[in-house]
């Protein structure tokens, strides 16, 4: 059996990697990305700690981040792709101004 700590470890170096991709990268797609990277890391945190105490509150807790990352990557995706018709470009400095 493998222990919590390693779950905990591997989902903070995701989350990690999340918010440096977030913070570092200029492609609206990338910071998409580690947005979603970023929810993942803390459902493995849920899923762990739910393994260790036993209880489901966890993983509920997750199925419900699950269906909000799945309506958050609709909306997110329909919006990258507008932005991206009427901009030609997925850079977000240039998406700064909302005029067209």
């Amino acid at each position: 059996m493998v222990p919590t700590t390693y779950y905990i470890a591997l989902s903070a170096v995701l989350f990690g990697l999340g918010v440096l991709a977030f913070i570092f990268k200029r492609n609206i797609i990338t910071i998409f990305m580690s947005i979603e990277l970023m929810l993942n890391a803390v459902n493995l945190a849920f899923v762990a700690f739910s393994q260790r105490t036993g209880k489901l509150d966890g993983q509920i807790f997750v199925l419900f981040v699950i269906i909000v990352a799945a309506a958050e990557a609709a909306v997110g995706l329909g919006i990258i792709i507008l932005i991206a018709r009427n901009r030609q470009s997925l850079n977000v400095e240039r998406v700064d101004l909302l005029k067209l």
